[in-house]
């Protein structure tokens, strides 16, 4: 059975219990140390305090990103992703339903993770955690026991682009570069974990936390959120979306591919990588 690429609280409360959904928790927590640098901690220890009954644990800082690298949450192996998501219980005959303590976006990444790897049979919960506490929906502290899975990695290679793609994509000006972060990181103002500050030349801005409600954290109305996208351009060309760590820059992709905006990719390393490098331009202002 085929699943939408969103999905309610209503809709995921009927489907709990079925043999072939997972549902995964895929909660990290962003934490500024003493040093000013900011953390992933991962969510584990409050999806053990209460999650959706059934719900697995996904481990994106720890499980499901490349450890060869020094930068966050970057593309693992294939490998190394199949094994994690075998574990998860996920396989060819299952249906994944992805969410977060947050405004959707880690679930986002992982629910964009799957479908670089070949995978379509993935949700996001519109308004996640916060959406299902609010409604007073049941909440466990069980640990369920998931059969596990037998995840075939297929890459789709045009999904996840990297930092060459990006500077083509900027000299050749056919594609629209949205930067998903905040826009006083846009412009270029104040402090941030990147290093310079700034953003990617001729990138434009609707920032990830703009696409919901802040009541519920549910996404905004398809029409609403279309509004925003065609106000800079990138409903009607190629988008490449990236933020500071290829997070945010997922959110604004699945949108877009709610909106059936299909030439979209995300710039993996995002500003981790482009402010690091004094190579390369920035803009402010």
């Amino acid at each position: 059975m085929t699943i939408e690429r969103l999905v309610s609280t209503d809709w995921l409360a009927r489907q709990l219990g079925a043999s072939d959904l997972r549902v995964l928790d895929c909660t990290v927590y962003l934490r500024r140390g003493d040093d000013g640098r900011m953390r992933a901690e991962s969510g584990r220890q409050t999806y053990l305090e209460g999650h959706v009954p059934g719900a697995g644990f996904a481990d994106l800082p720890g499980d499901l990103s490349d450890r060869a690298t020094v930068l966050r949450f970057m593309m693992p192996p294939a490998e190394q992703f199949a094994e994690a998501m075998s574990s998860y219980g996920v396989g060819e005959d299952t249906r994944v339903v992805l969410y977060d303590r947050a405004t959707n976006a880690w679930a986002a990444r992982i629910w964009w993770m799957l479908r670089a790897f070949g995978f379509d049979d993935a949700a996001v919960l519109d308004g996640g955690w916060k959406k299902w506490t609010r409604e007073g929906r049941a909440v466990s502290t069980e640990t369920p026991i998931t059969p596990r899975g037998s995840f075939v990695a297929r890459a789709r290679a045009d999904l996840i682009v990297s930092r060459d793609d990006v500077l083509r994509a900027i000299e050749d000006g056919a594609t629209c570069v949205v930067n998903a972060l905040s826009e006083e990181q846009h412009r270029g103002d104040g402090p941030n974990s990147y290093g310079r500050l700034g953003r990617i030349p001729s990138s434009v801005n609707v920032p990830s936390a703009s696409l919901v409600d802040p009541e519920t954290n549910a996404y905004l109305p398809l029409e609403q959120l279309r509004a925003r996208f065609e106000a800079v351009g990138a409903t009607t060309a190629p988008v490449i979306t990236y933020c500071g760590g290829g997070i945010a820059a997922s959110s604004d992709a699945f949108v877009l591919s709610l909106l059936g905006v299909e030439q979209v990719a995300v710039y993996d390393g995002s500003l981790s990588e482009w402010a690091a490098d004094p190579a390369l331009p920035l803009e402010v202002g």
